[in-house]
């Protein structure tokens, strides 16, 4: 797919901102046939099919599908259990289920059905299989069919070589046909095939590999369709598997600067016609490939460029560009309705300040759309305010974002806690629902995985786990509740101490954890070093439990601000997940720093690049926001004069991320004759405490392999006697 970043930058409003098994009667072993039944159709092959595993690349499930009865087959590990299924399309009758076994078979399983791919019904038991072709007598219905392997014939796994579904279709299918904007101004509808169709969507996040496996449930949600950034030669397969599972697809094409501000990738759209006539082409070029797919619903041009052109330019050229590319918007529009004129087009942005722009320049799109978070309920009043005469779809929403909230204590954006992400969530559908006639639905953000810091901030199930939010959105669409497992709760989070955690060092983590459905609450305690050194990860900390939800954490080594994420497990796929800041500093060292404010030295220093000029005396200034920076290259140098000769028995060297891999420590009584008392060759670029004692007046860092491309960088060169 084209470029589709999972998370984007701030934007700010006017600028609007931018997320039981349940049995039936089970019977056993039944092998004869029953009477064939006059509408009885095969209705599993070609269908989309998965599995809990597969031997090797040769035995997809795909492959018992196929119709080749001896010369595929799906083959799964060698472990129990395991289980094989195939998605229908469409809620079915079910009456017959035969499977041809290869050597490798079951001898004890159970066929069930499902409605939504996750709540299982029994149709039929087996034990004592002997392999071969069971054929099956089935009462039932649904839309997924499964075999559950529960006890293996041999040493081997379960391998089929078909597996074949029979019965007749049952149930109102997919919705199909022309998707039009109908209506007048402030009571406009979407329709598909003539029928009312309210978007109830999400953002997609996992890899197009995986959407047989997460379709189903997305479907389960109550959720019917999916949004994407980019569309390309790989979609096919996600838009194959939508529509299986009865799901439209909003079709985006990426354009530059996209993503608002932070993105890069700048475009002259008033000059540069090879780009402009390149992506034309693209766009065209999968138009035509995608305009007859029964998951295409509509198409998208662009995300949130108008807002991302303030990255590129200002002023005059600023404006220049934001009516050229809506000008183009509306080419690729147009060019869009002569070749699809079955699926309407919109573009997204991340600013209800561009509306006037596509208003102006854009006049053939069908309708706008918005990415807006925590102010997504401003939408509705500016678009009244705005008089704009076309409705409008969201295409993000969900909690407040990292650009909307205020600063904790230890100035980083306070995010929010997992009741208030829900709570986002379902505030968000409420603005787009009570928008009648004008807000034709939305796909809110995101059905991702991803357990990073962005990924706990907007995913309903980062690693696959389901958070309160999973469940909000599910309530939006389904107008119920149900019968739902839910996640832990966790409240009243803090840390302390906040603001001065010793690199290192011990700091607690206190927390009230309640399961609304009395599950055991297993923990894990994740970092995050995203505002301390850019890193999105998360990675999971050194820590033990000292009791009534108290929790000791060693600090990391480098400084800086910290996130840290407390997460309860209910060993139900659910987890309740809190997250708080930590400062982390230098751990102190007793004594005086002998150094502070002595004459420093250095073999050189930056003047001027980024927060220089960087003299060697912000090295003993005794402050944690200055720092020395050094020529980039190799051997550099860094000295203080004590005045007399001292007694010295440790040094503490607090880097910045440009640090030294290969050092040693030189002691002398004159500066002109040194001796080492101190080497490594194993720098990490954390705070370095190092244990020496010597007596001298002046003491030196001789720096002989960086760590980085960049030069060496001290925050604090500490001595202390």
């Amino acid at each position: 797919m084209s470029p589709s970043p999972p998370y984007h930058g701030p934007a700010v409003r006017r600028a609007v901102p931018l997320l039981a098994l349940g049995a039936l009667v089970a019977s056993s072993l039944a092998l004869a046939a029953p009477p064939a039944q006059a509408a009885e159709t095969l209705l599993s092959q070609g269908r989309p099919a998965t599995a809990s595993s597969q031997e090797g690349d040769g035995y997809a499930p795909s492959a018992a599908v196929d119709g080749n009865l001896t010369g595929t087959r799906w083959a799964s590990r060698w472990s129990d259990p395991q289980w094989f299924q195939v998605d229908l399309g469409q809620r079915s009758d079910l009456s017959r289920v035969v499977l041809t076994w290869e050597g490798a078979y079951g001898r004890s399983y159970q066929i069930q059905a499902s409605d939504d791919g996750t709540d299982w019904r029994t149709l039929k038991t087996v034990t004592g299989g002997d392999g071969g072709t069971d054929e099956l007598a089935v009462t039932g219905s649904g839309r997924y069919v499964r075999m559950l392997g529960t006890e293996r014939s041999g040493g081997y796994g379960y391998s089929l070589w078909e597996f074949q579904v029979y019965g007749s279709t049952d149930g109102t299918p997919p919705a199909t046909g022309a998707v039009e904007v109908t209506g007048s101004q402030g009571n406009w509808q979407l329709t598909v095939g003539g029928q009312p169709y309210t978007v109830k969507g999400l953002t997609w996040g996992p890899a197009i590999a995986d959407a047989p496996t997460y379709l189903p449930d997305v479907k389960s949600m109550g959720v019917n369709t999916i949004r994407t950034w980019g569309t390309d030669g790989g979609t096919k397969p996600l838009l194959d598997s939508a529509a299986a599972n009865g799901l439209k697809v909003v079709n985006g094409f990426w354009l530059q600067p996209g993503g608002g501000p932070g993105s890069g990738g700048c475009v002259n759209y008033v000059t540069d016609t090879t780009y402009k006539n390149t992506m034309l082409t693209e766009f065209t070029k999968w138009v035509e490939t995608y305009r007859n797919h029964p998951a295409t619903l509509m198409w998208n041009v662009g995300n949130e460029s108008v807002l991302g052109l303030q990255n590129c330019y200002s002023g005059a050229e600023l404006e220049a560009q934001r009516n050229a590319y809506t000008g183009f918007v509306n080419d690729v529009a147009k060019k869009i309705h002569s070749i699809d004129p079955d699926h309407p087009v919109t573009s997204t942005d991340a600013w209800t300040g561009a509306w006037p722009y596509y208003q102006r320049n854009a006049p053939d799109l069908d309708l706008y759309s918005m990415n807006s978070y925590g102010d997504i309920c401003g939408v509705r009043e500016d678009w009244e305010q705005g008089g704009y005469t076309k409705p409008y779809l969201i295409t993000e929403g969900g909690p407040a974002g990292e650009w909307e909230v205020p600063d904790d204590a230890n100035g980083v954006p306070d995010e929010p806690t997992d009741v208030q992400k829900a709570e986002g969530y379902t505030k968000a559908w409420n603005c787009v629902t009570g928008h009648r006639g004008v807000a034709l639905g939305a796909t809110l953000f995101h059905y991702g995985t991803e357990h990073d810091f962005g990924g706990i901030w907007f995913n309903l199930l980062p690693d696959g786990l389901k958070r309160l939010s999973y469940y909000a959105v599910k309530r939006a669409y389904t107008a119920t509740a149900g019968n739902d497992n839910t996640p832990p709760v966790v409240s009243a989070l803090a840390v302390s101490p906040a603001s001065s955690a010793p690199a290192g060092g011990e700091f607690t983590v206190r927390a009230d954890v309640r399961d609304p459905d009395g599950d055991p609450i297993t923990y894990k305690i994740f970092l995050s070093g995203n505002y301390a050194n850019g890193d999105k990860r998360l990675v999971e900390a050194s820590w033990r439990s000292t009791g009534n939800g108290t929790f000791a954490v060693r600090a990391p080594e480098k400084l800086g601000v910290w996130k840290v994420y407390l997460q309860a497990e209910d060993g139900r796929g659910n987890a309740g997940i809190e997250t708080k800041s930590v400062k982390v500093v230098a751990p102190p060292v007793t004594g005086t720093n002998v150094a502070l404010n002595k004459p420093t030295t250095a073999s050189s220093f930056q003047p001027s690049y980024g927060d220089c000029p960087c003299e060697p005396a912000k090295a003993t200034d005794g402050r944690a926001d200055t720092r020395w920076a050094s020529d980039w290259s190799d051997p550099q140098w860094i000295q203080v004069d004590l005045g007399s000769a001292t007694p010295v028995r440790k040094l503490q060297l607090v880097w910045d991320p440009a640090y030294a891999k290969s050092y040693e420590v030189h002691i002398s009584d004159n500066g002109t004759a040194w001796r080492t008392i101190y080497s490594t060759t194993t720098g990490n670029g954390d705070i370095d405490t190092i244990d020496v004692a010597a007596t001298a007046r002046h003491v030196r860092l001789h720096l002989t392999a960086r760590g980085t491309g960049w030069g060496y960088s001290l925050h604090e060169f500490g001595i202390y006697g």
